[in-house]
């Protein structure tokens, strides 16, 4: 059993002098988010079947070869963490999600420090598929190290201003009801971006804000960062498309 602290009062957050490093690209520093350089996109595999083994292979590859100024970032399953590591590696590899345990008896979680040593780069945590205690997220914050990147999932702005307090690296606003939809948060709910970005960085400037929900186009992720965001978190306009090269490089047409 995992021993959480009880209440956010005992919950230290990260300093936000954090920075993410890469071999491919050296250090940068982490001070704000406020001007958008960089935006993310971050494709998450899920266990679609599009998406999974060999399949994510090629996808990753896909996702490596789009030529583009943002940070293109593969969330994928535990189980293919290695192989797309290995299959691109020139792409950022993110796990879909990460326990705080240490080495010992702990059947069927997942170790940040065996993450980390197939490669990945950074982790979701709380994704509306898979939520856990903040506690949870907390306390996996304290034992990861500098430079290992952390995107909270929140379901809406109080839920992200909560997590935004424990100083993750981003924050990703996702209506639950709008995922895996055919409408763009950015168009069906434009004020819970919007409120989202603003409460986010209310709490702190050092936290970056994503969003997702029905993304698929260039469009939707131009409306994000206009909305006050650092890039976007999707799925199914990736993985399920027919083509995932020509809906990749339409979603950073217009970045």
């Amino acid at each position: 059993m995992l021993s959480v602290q009880s209440g956010l009062s005992a919950i230290r957050p990260r300093t936000s002098s954090r920075y993410w490093s890469n071999p491919q690209h050296g250090h940068r520093a982490r001070t704000t988010r406020g001007a958008v350089s960089e935006p993310l996109v971050v494709v998450n595999f899920k266990t679609y079947q599009t998406a999974h083994g060999a399949s994510a292979e090629d996808l990753a590859r896909t996702m490596a070869s789009v030529e583009t100024n943002a940070r293109m970032i593969a969330a994928v399953s535990a189980f293919d963490l290695s192989a797309v590591v290995a299959a691109a590696p020139g792409l950022e590899v993110w796990c879909q999600h990460l326990d705080p345990v240490g080495f010992g008896s702990n059947t069927g979680w997942l170790h940040p420090s065996t993450a980390m040593e197939r490669g990945a780069s950074g982790t979701l945590i709380n994704h509306a598929e898979h939520k856990v205690s903040i506690e949870h997220v907390a306390m996996l914050l304290e034992q990861v190290p500098e430079g290992f990147e952390v995107c909270a999932c929140a379901a809406d702005i109080e839920e992200a201003r909560a997590l935004a307090a424990l100083e993750p690296d981003f924050v990703a606003v996702e209506p639950p009801e709008l995922i895996g939809g055919d409408v763009s948060v950015t168009s069906a709910d434009p004020e819970i971006v919007s409120g989202t970005a603003q409460a986010v960085k209310d709490v702190s400037e050092a936290v970056g804000i994503l969003c997702g929900a029905g993304v698929k186009t260039g469009s939707d992720v131009s409306k994000a960062i206009g909305l006050g965001t650092s890039g976007v978190l999707l799925a199914s306009g990736v993985t399920k498309s027919d083509d995932p090269n020509s809906s990749l490089e339409d979603l950073v047409s217009l970045i």
